[in-house]
């Protein structure tokens, strides 16, 4: 929408989302819709949020709108900017290889707790999470369905790994981590790689090997890094 002899601002490939009045409550909708949008790069790291051009894409409240801005705030994948007004978060370089390394240490802890802790069905889950991922990589899934399979994955390594301190500061970070491996996962060629290395991981973990599988996490990790950086420097601007 224009104001006054204003240019539309570009929305890219985003062009509203379908929301219904029974499945789930209308805000639920509107903030899973805006976040798989930002998520799947609809919405691409940058690009300004116009409260008016969401409401008519959308075809919800003012009210409903700003409400799902302020939670996409809270969760990282939105920044309010002085005379901008919302975005979508764009992480510089440097500040994208503070969170590959936050990340990295915290799930190096991870598996070593999941290691010490975890039981034998625990391990039977993590498991199957990589089968289930490895299947998908094979059938050419979107990375929506491969970003779901890789949050089931870490969601049973937290659960064997019984840590609430760990849970709660990864939690902190954790829509941030998920924007860099949707960046990572999105290059060609990054699935297939992913899914061989967590293989690896998995194999090291459930025999217990903490030496083996801490340093395929960080492996894992650093390849994502490389890929995900990679991708952020070269992306054209907003």
């Amino acid at each position: 929408m224009t104001t006054g002899n204003q240019p539309r601002t570009d929305t890219g490939a985003f062009r509203g989302i379908q929301v219904g009045r029974v499945a789930a409550p209308l805000r639920e909708q509107v903030l899973d819709g805006l976040r798989q949008a930002i998520l799947s790069f609809q919405l691409r790291p940058g690009q300004r949020l116009v409260e008016r051009e969401l409401i008519e894409q959308i075809g919800v409240s003012r009210a409903t709108i700003r409400e799902v801005l302020r939670e996409l705030t809270a969760e990282g994948l939105v920044v309010t900017v002085p005379q901008r007004g919302a975005m979508v978060y764009a992480p510089s370089p440097d500040e994208a290889r503070d969170l590959y390394a936050v990340r990295g240490a915290l799930e190096a802890l991870t598996v070593r707790r999941f290691i010490e802790r975890a039981t034998s069905a625990q391990h039977d889950r993590l498991r199957a999470t990589v089968t289930r991922l490895e299947t998908e990589v094979a059938e050419g899934a979107d990375m929506h369905d491969l970003l779901r399979t890789k949050d089931l994955f870490y969601a049973e390594l937290l659960a064997g790994a019984a840590s609430p301190t760990v849970e709660q500061i990864l939690a902190g970070v954790q829509a941030r981590v998920r924007l860099l491996r949707a960046t990572s996962l999105s290059q060609p060629g990054r699935p297939k790689r992913m899914a061989g290395e967590m293989r690896a991981l998995v194999d090291a973990i459930t025999a217990r090997n903490v030496e083996l599988a801490t340093r395929l996490c960080d492996a894992h990790l650093e390849h994502a890094a490389a890929t995900g950086l990679s991708a952020l420097e070269s992306a054209p601007p907003v």
